[in-house]
This record gives structure tokens, C-alpha cells and sequence, in this order.
């Protein structure tokens, strides 16, 4: 049994002081301060006894400048029924066989192929082909072992609830957003620790071991997927979190984030 990498540290650092600083928003909600439980746009009255948002913001879109899935995030201003077993394969199966659920590991098969990441695999065409196909299916196992597997049994909403431009200053939604990886919320609406992410992320990295050559397979490369599998996550959660205030920067003008 290996030492950790010095990658999984920094990861499961990562993943620990979420949790921590989940633990203390909490905390702080409890005793009276302002963190609200699913952040909305605060309302103002307008001339004529109308009512529009007091911090301008937009939707999600479905993927990421046209690259990215994107299929789990909900506007902040969005109120949804509670996330059925169905709803959870179909984001899974979004998540894994879109279009653009190949990009990214198309990209990150070219990295670990200039990398050598995998000895085994090779170079050329030939080992590119070997990275992309392992690197595919550690998505997908993963993507149905977190967003539909665990989750339909363990009463848990996979979705990304934005907090959005009025829920707080910059660093307060990176805190909220990073947190996400350890805290989601059930079917009933309230939190509760995100076993989906934590264990369904564990037991894909357990799996990859099937699939990946003998070299591939100690205790210290499998956790370092599992918290590898758990920091791209949390990372995506804070993508999808800004997503909206980039993208009408991007395409709509100035960004709409007054509170910095």
C-alpha cells in the first residue's frame, strides 16, 4: 500500500475544508445570518407595482460555450419539483453521451498521452486511442454512479442550485459552489452530506481498476482518481456557478455581478 500522491493531498485538503466551511455556513445560517438555504434574486417594485429582479441574471444554458454538459445546473431564480429516479438516468446518460461529453475527454487523453501518464498505453494514434477510450469510460461510470445509481438510493437531488449574482459577494459563491462537492440537497429540499459525490466518485475509481493495466492498479493511483474524480467536481460546480455572469459578459455586454 502506496503513500498518497502528493495530487490526492491536495485534493482531499480541498474536499476537507469544504466541508468545513459548509459545516460553518451552516452554522452561521443557524443562528440568524443571511446564507439563505436555495439563493434567489432579491425583488424590487417598480413604477407601476411590477416586480423585477434587484441583480440581473441569466439562465443556464445546456452546455458550455457549446463544449461543456452543463445539464445539471438550475438558475438561481428556478423552483423545481423534487428530481425523480427518471430525471437522474436522463442527466446521466446527458452527462456521458452528448456531444460535448466527448471533449473533455478527447482533451484529456491528448494530456496524458504528451504526459506518458500510462506507460502501458503507448503513444501514436494507437495509445491515444487506448487513453480516450479509459478516459470516456471513467466519465461515464462515474457520471451514473454519481448522478443516478447512489442518488436514486439515497433520496439525493443531483442538481447544481446556482446561488447567483444576489446571493453574495464573489467569495462567498466559490465558497458555496466548492462546498457542493460534500453538501447536496435530498429529495425533500434540505441538505445533507452528498454520499452520490463521495462514494458513487470512490466506487468508479474502485472500478477503473477491471479495466486499467496491472501497474495501474495499487491502492495509492485509485485514490488518487477518487480524489481526483471529486476535485474536478467541485471545480465544475464553481464553472457552473459564474457560468451565467461569463457568458452575458461574453456575449450580452458588461458582467452582472454588482457585489465584489
Amino acid at each position: 500500500m502506496g503513500v498518497l500522491p502528493e495530487k490526492s493531498s491536495r485534493v482531499l485538503a480541498l474536499v476537507v475544508g469544504c466541508l468545513l466551511l459548509s459545516n460553518r455556513l451552516h452554522a452561521q445560517q443557524a443562528v440568524g445570518a443571511d446564507i439563505p438555504d436555495a439563493p434567489k434574486p432579491e425583488t424590487v417594485v417598480v413604477a407601476g407595482g411590477g416586480a423585477t429582479p434587484s441583480t440581473h441574471t441569466d439562465p443556464q444554458t445546456k452546455r458550455i460555450l457549446g463544449i461543456f454538459p452543463n445539464f445539471r445546473a438550475v438558475s438561481a431564480e428556478a423552483h423545481l419539483p423534487p428530481q425523480s429516479v427518471q430525471e437522474k438516468f436522463e442527466t446521466a446518460s446527458q452527462d456521458s453521451f452528448d456531444y460535448s461529453a466527448l471533449m473533455l475527454p478527447a482533451g484529456l487523453a491528448g494530456y496524458s498521452e504528451l504526459t506518458n501518464a500510462t506507460p502501458e498505453f503507448h503513444s501514436g494514434w494507437p495509445g491515444y486511442g487506448r487513453y480516450f477510450w479509459h478516459t470516456w469510460v471513467d466519465q461515464t461510470s462515474e457520471n451514473y454512479l454519481v448522478e443516478f445509481i447512489v442518488p436514486a438510493l439515497t433520496r439525493e437531488d443531483t442538481r447544481y442550485y446556482t446561488m447567483g449574482p444576489g446571493g453574495g459577494r464573489k467569495l462567498k459563491r466559490i465558497g458555496y459552489a466548492l462546498s457542493r462537492a460534500v453538501v447536496t440537497r435530498n429529495d425533500a429540499g434540505k441538505d445533507t452530506f452528498n454520499v452520490s459525490e463521495v462514494v458513487g466518485a470512490g466506487v468508479a475509481a474502485g472500478i477503473s481498476n477491471f479495466y486499467y493495466p496491472r501497474p495501474e492498479r495499487t491502492f495509492a493511483k485509485t485514490a488518487d482518481k477518487w480524489s481526483v474524480n471529486v476535485g474536478v467536481d467541485a471545480a465544475s460546480f464553481m464553472i457552473r456557478e459564474f457560468w451565467p455572469d461569463i457568458n452575458h459578459y461574453l456575449f450580452h455586454g458588461n458582467v452582472p455581478m454588482a457585489n465584489h
